[in-house]
């Protein structure tokens, strides 16, 4: 595939799938950015972004060179997406407190290095498209085609992240100031509870059981999660799960067994003793279980 068309498609994926899921997830280092330079916003979030773009490219080289040896396994990215909604989080709390009184003038001139190094630091808060892209990075084969794919991808998210900024400005000094904080505060907790799902350390409870077992299992995922949600199979015996994919989006990878897994793809499970074995997307928000018995 060329570097036009691999570019192209990142753009798109940006424009179309990349807007909600990557402002929700990496929001919190632009809001705490624009909530401390009033004066030179509109600078504050060029540089941020270019950041953005210098790290998702470099990344998306390395990932095109080395492949995925030097992809982020599930539960470092579940640490990530915790970390981040602690960030988002806190930086709501601070925008709430100061509510619609008008912001202290800074005393020091902001640091030049500020807004790209936080641009930067977004590519280690994944989002689900972005993993997407990197996967399609890492089957490039080549560091130009894989930087390319990134590329765009932060291209076509661009216009996002900078209505983003705009309303921040805007938002923090009005008395909106407190709803924003609100749903904030929401998206915060919502990327914590991916990364929790993620890192597989919520005890979810598994669904009712019902069916006989096998040693094939069909998966679809949809764009809404897994079908079945449960799927059963027989303990004790080698197991393949079938995983199709229906629609593209956050269930297009799918962390089993310490790993990902870009679908479709068939996984194959040693021996499996009773009980139950849990996945989850790559972005931790849709789960589904497989049942040995």
């Amino acid at each position: 595939m060329s570097t036009t068309t691999l570019f192209a498609g990142g753009v798109a994926a940006g424009l179309l799938a990349g807007t909600a899921s990557c402002a929700a997830a990496q929001g919190g280092l632009l809001m705490g950015l624009v909530d401390r330079h009033h004066g030179r916003d509109p600078a504050m979030v060029g540089w941020f972004l270019a950041g953005r773009l210098a790290s998702y490219t470099a990344v998306g080289a390395l990932l095109g060179l080395l492949g995925s040896a030097v992809s982020l396994p599930p539960q470092a990215r579940a640490v990530l997406l915790v970390a981040a909604g602690v960030t988002v989080i806190v930086f709501a709390v601070r925008l709430m407190r100061r509510g619609h009184c008008a912001a202290t003038p800074e005393t020091e001139p902001p640091s030049k290095y500020k807004a790209p190094l936080l641009g930067a630091a977004t590519i280690l808060v994944p989002c689900g498209v972005t993993l997407g892209v990197e996967m399609i990075a890492v089957s490039s084969g080549s560091p130009v085609t894989g930087a390319a794919a990134m590329a765009g991808f932060v291209v076509g998210s661009a216009p996002a992240f900078a209505l983003l900024g705009y309303v921040l400005r805007r938002v923090s000094r009005t008395r909106l100031a407190r709803f924003a904080g609100v749903v904030a505060i929401g998206a915060g907790l919502w990327t914590i509870g991916a990364g929790v799902s993620l890192g597989g350390w919520s005890p979810a409870a598994a669904p009712p059981v019902s069916g006989p077992g096998a040693q094939t299992v069909t998966v679809w995922a949809t764009r809404d999660g897994y079908r079945p949600a449960m799927v059963t199979a027989r303990a004790g015996v080698p197991v393949e799960v079938v995983f199709k994919l229906m629609d593209r989006g956050c269930t297009g990878t799918v962390a089993i067994g310490g790993r990902d897994v870009a679908l479709p793809a068939t996984v194959r499970l040693p021996p499996q003793r009773p009980g139950s074995l849990r996945y989850v997307c790559g972005m931790g928000m849709y789960t589904g279980f497989i049942n040995f018995s």
